[in-house]
């Protein structure tokens, strides 16, 4: 399994660092030009071989595993969005975007650790509490990429605007925005946990370790009173350790 788990990361973050690495592309054409090619190769790679060997080593892992990588497709077409200045114009199109880059790896995550096929829409919600969690931690950081994540509909609908993020300034709008994402990051969680319940016991402490440890951000954002853009809200490694050791001790 951990192979596999491997192959399966290194072909994601051969995708990541086309649109993020320093060596990637000069502009955003080009970029998305270099995810075509890796995302053609991958696909082509059945009976052919690759050259590139995370390429090979997930074609590998599909086969042994039955995973299903067109899953893989949305991912890349998230990586795309991101090769250019990203805004997210609907609620809906957050969740396409988020599809794609959470939902999707967890789809192929779920056979992987030996989970039912029931259980693969768990495995999804569960990426996607990963990911929004992410967005609500990074406004800032992703805000001097270029990037916003929340909805503008959203920041209508809050009387949020987008030279207050630029300001650092978390208007009362700004904290009920992050509220209600916060509140939808717990519900993905909740409903992620028959995921955790669905692998064995090999691979649940694991699962349950990074389960908690985002639950945990989420709760240092409320403390910050959802201001993510004065202070970031990720944990110290102290208190990342003790909330992996704790969630061990609750499981034992």
């Amino acid at each position: 399994m951990r192979p596999a788990v491997h192959a399966l990361y290194a072909f994601v973050r051969q995708a990541d660092e086309l649109v993020d690495g320093p060596g990637r592309p000069a502009d955003p054409a080009a970029r998305r030009e270099a995810l075509d090619g890796l995302e053609n190769e991958l696909f082509e790679a059945h009976g052919r071989g690759s050259s590139n060997p995370a390429v090979t080593a997930l074609v590998d892992a599909a086969v042994r595993h039955d995973l299903p990588l067109d899953e893989l497709r949305a991912y890349m077409d998230s990586m795309r969005v991101d090769c250019g200045p990203v805004r997210m114009a609907t609620r809906d199109d957050l969740d396409v975007y988020m599809d794609g880059s959470a939902a999707a790896v967890g789809r192929v995550m779920a056979p992987l650790l030996g989970a039912p096929p029931a259980a693969s829409e768990s495995f999804a919600r569960l990426g996607v509490a990963f990911q929004l969690t992410n967005f609500i931690r990074d406004v800032r950081e992703d805000w001097e990429l270029d990037r916003m994540y929340l909805a503008r509909e959203d920041f209508a609908r809050w009387g949020v605007c987008e030279e207050e993020i630029l300001r650092g300034e978390a208007t009362a709008g700004f904290r009920a925005l992050l509220a209600e994402e916060v509140g939808r990051a717990r519900e993905l969680f909740a409903g992620g946990a028959a995921a955790v319940a669905s692998v064995g016991p090999g691979v649940r402490p694991g699962m349950r370790m990074a389960r908690a440890v985002y639950m945990r951000v989420l709760d240092r954002v409320e403390r910050l009173d959802y201001d993510v853009l004065a202070r970031r809200a990720a944990l110290s490694p102290w208190e990342a350790s003790r909330v992996m050791l704790g969630s061990l001790r609750a499981a034992a």
